[in-house]
């Protein structure tokens, strides 16, 4: 058993948790879980490699929408050195699935930094790719560069799935950018080529959001991909407040997101949404359709100052990112860890909720159905963290992740 594992602690778990539990790991799968004092002999001879029942045994998280973080940019970066430094930020703090985001950019840029993400895939940095635009909205285009949105055109769609190799998994789309001719032709192609809608950077109307969110759900109920759901982008940021006279698009995403036809995004790191607004939406949603994702950027793990954010400069003040020229929030500078934390404690949230929306459920955005949750025969991606969730180590497919 020199391939094996024994982790003890209070184990979180998809719906429940073990007080005094323990987790074995045998060549990079989690093969037993339960209370340790059912540990079955098998194990007895294995030493417990955490600090017991004061830590958390968490599944490694899930991140769909994820800019960067320790300095490097997805957007920006130029070598597999600069994506491994930024996604290794959140692999360390307990991220063992990562989708990096692109930002809107001329076409000849995406197409080129699609090309070195999906390099980084296949070397196993990164777990996919997700396009935030061009595809959107001017007047909800938030730290997007206003000057490289497009239209949504067929040609443009067929270049950004060329260059993704087949690893762009998420692409943000305005509603309002779709729904013509072109733009629906765009979709098609878009999901032909494996790429989940992901609804947001939006300014368009009720009507125009069920439009899109129904036309998604027919095409993805024609060819399912990922896990067949299309998401929401970041819900409540880059689009207008509901308003009882103008409601815009929250109320038709949060009643398809009910309904179980979309997932909703929210970004629960205390600055993009109050933490209490977090709970209601997943209340009213239910947890099976939200997830939390980052939308981190370069100042994930670093210190307040100025940053870029593809064509954008950013400067960052108490852990705050804003476009340095027009103030507009550019991303975030938390990890999953971190909104976990807020979720319990600022939001009131379940733990078994929080970890879930930041684990399994972005998984299952994905479609992967080896990890997201720590039971037997799935990937061992764990987390141990102390009580007030600060990570103490973190186990990728059985391994032990350096710093």
């Amino acid at each position: 058993m020199s391939d094996s594992h024994l982790l003890t602690g209070h184990v979180v778990l998809s719906d429940n948790t073990i007080p005094q539990g323990a987790v074995a790991i045998e060549d990079g799968l989690i093969a037993w879980v339960g209370p340790l004092v059912d540990l079955p002999q098998r194990y007895a001879a294995l030493k417990p490699e955490d600090s017991g029942n004061s830590s958390y045994l968490l599944p490694g998280f899930v991140d769909v929408h994820n800019h960067g973080g320790g300095g490097a940019s997805f957007p920006d970066s130029t070598s597999i050195e600069d994506v491994r430094t930024a996604a290794n930020e959140h692999l360390k703090n307990g991220t063992t699935t990562l989708i990096a985001s692109l930002v809107t950019a001329a076409l000849p840029v995406l197409e080129e930094r699609a090309g070195l993400l999906a390099d980084a895939v296949e070397q196993g940095v990164i777990a996919g790719i997700h396009y935030e635009g061009p595809f959107l909205s001017e007047a909800r285009c938030g730290a997007q560069n206003p000057a490289y949105l497009v239209p949504a055109t067929p040609a443009a769609a067929q270049k950004l799935v060329e260059a993704a190799r087949g690893y762009a998994v998420s692409i943000t789309l305005a509603p309002e950018m779709c729904l013509g001719e072109d733009g629906r032709e765009a979709v098609q192609i878009l999901v032909d080529g494996g790429i989940l809608p992901s609804w947001g950077h939006s300014d368009c109307t009720i009507s125009q959001a069920n439009e899109a969110i129904d036309m998604g759900e027919k095409l993805l109920h024609a060819a399912p991909i990922r896990g067949g759901k299309a998401t929401v982008t970041h819900l409540f940021n880059g689009m207008p407040p509901m308003h009882h006279r103008a409601p815009g698009p929250i109320p038709a995403m949060l009643a398809a997101a009910q309904e179980g036809r979309i997932i909703a995004e929210m970004i629960c790191d205390g600055v993009h949404i109050d933490p209490l607004l977090v709970r209601e939406s997943a209340q009213i949603v239910g947890r099976d359709n939200a997830v939390f994702v980052t939308d981190a950027m370069a100042a994930a793990g670093m210190a307040d100052g100025s940053y870029v954010l593809g064509p954008n400069e950013v400067t960052v003040a108490d852990g705050v990112a804003r476009l340095t020229h027009g103030g507009n929030l550019a991303g975030g500078t938390s990890r999953l860890i971190d909104q976990v934390r807020t979720a319990v404690e600022e939001g009131g949230i379940p733990l078994v909720d929080a970890v879930f929306m930041a684990s399994k459920q972005g998984a299952r955005v994905l479609g992967l159905t080896d990890r997201g949750e720590i039971a037997p025969g799935l990937r061992a991606d764990v987390v141990l963290a102390d009580r007030d969730f600060n990570v103490v180590a973190v186990y990728r497919g059985g391994e032990l992740v350096g710093e």
